[in-house]
């Protein structure tokens, strides 16, 4: 099969169900579907990636963070937990949420990978063992160490703070090839600088064969007596949800990669892989808030690299478990932060928006939560677990002392109703005053994961060490939904190097 690009604007509308063939069926095209694809393709598989988003070149972004929502993220910005007290970020878009994230990229943790060695068995997956790995995609997305150059007054502010209370800071690496500095990573990349899925890993899939079939939802995985078949989709019109065509693709290998709230669905749906009872269980996501401080100097903190350093003071489980990420944002963004109220008081805020910056709270959460296939979507059940209520006063209780010892005038705890805070002697009795609820807090979660678990034991978990289902031959998946725990830092750089992992598995058992 030739290198294409299909979309529902290049087909024509037609009953006929389209039959094709592959070696492969990547479901996806974020971090894990591409790097798959890739993969697989060089190796020189037939390999059809289908992505229920729409390809969206750089040329139309615009640097709007509204106009993004709509046009790049799933449901348009709105997906939540059924709650309704935490916003869910995913991009839904070739490239999916690779083309929106903030680009920072950690390795795992060595204390998380040696936690999944120990409780869920998958002692291959080890620092040494995923090193060259981490080294490959490291390589080829460009991620390196901030340069001074690129780190902003935001996080300047944070240093100081840092360097005066003789707490622990580091700069964050990001996949960035000569960052322009606009600061819009959420928006999408306009000038191609971040490496994001969309201009590395899919086209040099389509260079190396790969045929990508962009507005096609997926709607059920084949399978029988054990082994996938193959997949049945539909190719959508993404303005009015319209079906153009029908497909049908026959193929001995599917790689799932529709992310941590969509893989579940798809298998629930399919009836598939789910004797153990764990697709959609285990559902963790970092659920962050953005403490803001009001300094006296303009910060403009949405001028350059959107997120420049990071305190890792507390990282380590028996110090708090938590990071805190300097995080620029945008006049939209903080006006989202805090509320702000109406008339004068929403004018006297805005007039300050250019001496705020941010530190965002990421905490190790528990995998409380489940993914399950609804009439009009994915429910999302979750609530930060109780020993995680403790941990995330603690992230924002450091966020804000780190402030006032930058010299920040005043700190906007972030609550659903307004709670500011003019001193550190302030603070204790403000949190004290807060319900010990989850929906006080503005949460977002930009990292959902766990929810169709990896493990040795095939009675709690999904999926084996090399990346298969237990119970389907040639299902694999490779996205952040086989994480057994969250991992507390931003999960792209760990879904890359264990799709080149399981791409390799997948490559290494074709020979056998």
């Amino acid at each position: 099969m030739s290198s294409q690009l299909v979309t529902a604007a290049t087909l024509s509308k037609d009953s006929a169900v389209l039959q094709l063939e592959a070696d492969v069926v990547v479901i996806g095209s974020g971090a894990g579907g591409a790097v798959a694809a890739y993969e697989l393709a060089a190796a020189g598989q037939r390999v059809i990636i289908m992505e229920a988003g729409p390809y969206i070149t750089s040329t139309e972004f615009r640097e709007e963070f509204s106009h993004a929502l709509d046009t790049l993220y799933a449901e348009h910005g709105t997906q939540a937990n059924k709650d309704g007290d935490m916003l869910v970020l995913q991009g839904r878009c070739v490239g999916g949420s690779t083309v929106v994230n903030g680009c920072v990229a950690f390795r795992t943790p060595d204390v998380i990978l040696q936690d999944w060695q120990q409780q869920f068995g998958l002692t291959e997956l080890t620092s040494e063992s995923l090193a060259p790995y981490f080294e490959r995609v490291e390589e080829r997305l460009h991620i390196q160490v901030n340069l001074p150059h690129e780190i902003n007054a935001n996080s300047h502010a944070i240093i100081a703070g840092c360097e005066k209370l003789g707490v622990s800071w580091k700069p964050l690496k990001r996949n960035v090839k000569s960052c322009a500095l606009t600061g819009h990573c959420l928006s999408g990349c306009a000038s191609d600088r971040k490496q994001s899925m969309l201009v590395t890993y899919v086209p040099w899939a389509l260079e190396a064969g790969a045929t990508l079939f962009a507005d096609t939802t997926v709607t059920r995985i084949v399978a029988s007596n054990g082994q996938v078949q193959g997949v049945e989709a539909e190719v959508r019109e993404i303005a009015t949800g319209n079906v153009v065509r029908r497909l049908h693709v026959a193929a001995p290998r599917v790689v799932l990669a529709a992310g941590a709230v969509q893989t579940p669905v798809l298998l629930q749906r399919s009836g598939l892989a789910n004797g153990s009872g764990q697709v959609g269980k285990n559902f963790a996501c970092h659920p962050s808030c953005l403490v803001v401080g009001d300094y006296p100097q303009r910060i403009d903190s949405w001028s350059g690299a959107l997120l420049g350093v990071f305190i890792d003071e507390w990282m380590d489980p028996s110090k708090g478990g938590f990071i805190l990420e300097a995080g620029g944002a945008g006049p939209v963004e903080l006006s989202g932060v805090s509320d702000p109220g109406a008339g004068r008081p929403y004018v006297r805020y805005m007039e300050r928006v250019g001496h705020l910056a941010g530190l965002v709270t990421l905490i190790h959460d528990h995998n409380v939560g489940s993914i399950t296939a609804g009439d009009d979507g994915a429910r999302i059940d979750y609530q930060i677990s109780k020993p995680d209520f403790p941990t995330m006063l603690a992230a924002i209780r450091a966020a804000t002392r780190v402030h006032f010892a930058a010299g920040a005038t005043q700190v906007f705890l972030p609550t659903v109703q307004q709670c500011v805070v003019r001193s550190e002697a302030e603070l204790d009795a403000a949190l004290a005053a807060l319900p010990h609820e989850a929906h006080v807090f503005r949460m977002v979660s930009y990292h959902p994961q766990g929810s169709c678990r990896m493990g040795a034991d095939a009675t709690n978990s999904v999926v084996s060490p090399k990346g298969e289902t237990h119970e389907v031959r040639g299902l694999y998946i490779s996205d952040a939904s086989i994480f057994p725990t969250s991992i507390m830092v931003n999960p792209q750089l760990t879904v890359y190097a264990l799709a080149s992992y399981i791409a390799d598995q997948i490559i290494a058992n074709l020979t056998i």
